[in-house]
């Protein structure tokens, strides 16, 4: 007998209005967003700060993956198989066969992999599932403009063949380490990835289009949207409306409102 109330899944995330294209998911969530506003704040330091970030990245860690990830039908034997033949769940679970991968990319990144590496193990069959780090930082000019990303070290698997790529990064400035880090993944490894998705606490205007240019397959889910250097006309419109009027970076590449250097606070590393 099917179970008709589980027979499908047609989960899909609140998100808030924006004309950014379809691959962009900007999550409506006010608990999420109290929560962030609180890692923002000045006085927010460690611990707190660390409790927040784990936190924040459980919650977009489920949303991406029931949304993003295959899907089948189960039927599993509950403990009360024992007294009731009819106790068995019949309905959609996550597809336990599912390849991915998860990329560290130090430091911001280093804790929100781990908390989507943990939570892949649960869900998923742990033979396909796997963590890869990076070690990277900005590259800027004389005038202190980012002008992409420089590799110091990195610890990869050597396929991506039909896996989806996920790579959790806090803040998503200027989009240089995501497109270095997609375009090695790409390039340079065995395979083709089945899928490659961004997952981040906050993005810019600029980061979007930096990345939908360089990767317009990319998929990127962000709890919020930082664009507090855009004019006040532009403010009072639907994101994406103006685009090419919206701005979240500082002169220095710095997110505004932001939340200043997540990867030193969250290390108390401040270099």
């Amino acid at each position: 007998m099917v179970e008709i109330a589980y027979a499908q899944s047609r989960y899909r995330a609140p998100e808030i209005e924006h004309k950014y294209g379809p691959n962009v998911h900007l999550i409506d969530d006010p608990v999420a967003w109290t929560q962030l506003a609180r890692l923002c704040a000045r006085e927010t330091l460690q611990p707190a700060v660390g409790q927040l970030v784990r936190a924040l990245y459980q919650k977009l860690a489920q949303v991406v993956l029931a949304q993003e990830f295959p899907r089948e039908r189960v039927a599993v034997p509950t403990r009360m198989v024992i007294k009731s033949p009819e106790a068995v769940y019949r309905g959609v679970a996550l597809d336990p066969n599912a390849q991915c991968v998860t990329v560290g990319i130090a430091r911001a990144g280093t804790m929100p992999s781990q908390v989507v590496y943990d939570l892949l193990n649960e869900v998923l069959d742990p033979a396909g599932v796997r963590q890869d780090h990076l070690f990277m930082s900005r590259a800027t000019d004389a005038e202190g403009r980012v002008v992409g990303a420089t590799w110091h070290d990195a610890k990869i698997g050597r396929d991506v063949e039909g896996r989806i790529l996920l790579v959790p990064d806090p803040m998503g400035a200027t989009g240089s380490s995501i497109n270095s880090a997609l375009t090695h993944y790409k390039t340079r490894l065995e395979g083709t990835p089945k899928s490659c998705i961004t997952m981040h606490l906050m993005v810019t205007p600029e980061f979007i289009r930096n990345v939908l240019k360089e990767h317009p397959d990319a998929i990127i889910y962000a709890l919020r949207l930082d664009r507090g250097l855009s004019p006040a006309k532009v403010l009072s419109t639907v994101p994406g409306t103006h685009w090419e009027e919206e701005r979240g970076l500082d002169e220095h590449q710095y997110i505004v409102p932001g939340a200043g250097g997540v990867g030193e606070i969250l290390n108390n590393a401040w270099v």
